[in-house]
């Protein structure tokens, strides 16, 4: 199968953008951008998302027990873009507040979910995290961080 097909259509389904945040195994706060989230189970509560095998940050992910997926809202294009990065130090001059899990929670997320790890597997060039939800917190008002093809992308409002 040609990659750059398969990429064109997978970019045909919208997605949210969430932040996935951790502490690696010295404290230090780690964080990158996933779109390869989704529920899993309600009863009970699971989620999951996937990091590429070859990210600087996947052994600190899972030298943890604990992670954070904040999601995204409009207006977060910049976090989102900060954290998809390769930076050395990805929080600095970034605010963010513990609960919990002690894990980064980035204020104005849309929403947050604090997790522990019930398993991990390996998927191809990625690895998958399964999350037990430990704590979930939304705004009801807030809109989403969209990803379409490549690119940031609105949502219509309900008529």
């Amino acid at each position: 199968m040609d990659q750059r097909e398969f990429r064109d259509c997978l970019g045909a389904f919208s997605t949210g953008v969430t932040v996935i945040a951790a502490l690696g195994p010295r404290g230090e706060a780690v964080g990158n951008t996933v779109s390869s989230f989704n529920s899993v189970s309600l009863d009970p509560p699971l989620i999951l998302w996937s990091l590429g095998r070859h990210a600087h940050s996947l052994k600190a992910y899972l030298s943890t027990d604990l992670f954070a997926v904040n999601v995204l809202r409009e207006g977060q294009e910049a976090l989102s873009a900060r954290f998809a990065r390769a930076l050395a130090d990805k929080w600095a001059g970034i605010d963010y507040e513990s609960w919990e899990t002690g894990c980064p929670v980035l204020p104005g997320a849309l929403a947050v979910f604090e997790c522990r790890t019930a398993h991990t597997y390996v998927g191809g060039d990625h690895v998958i995290f399964e999350g037990e939800v430990i704590k979930a917190v939304h705004d009801p008002e807030g809109r989403p961080l969209v990803c379409h093809r490549g690119a940031y992308a609105g949502i219509a409002t309900p008529a």
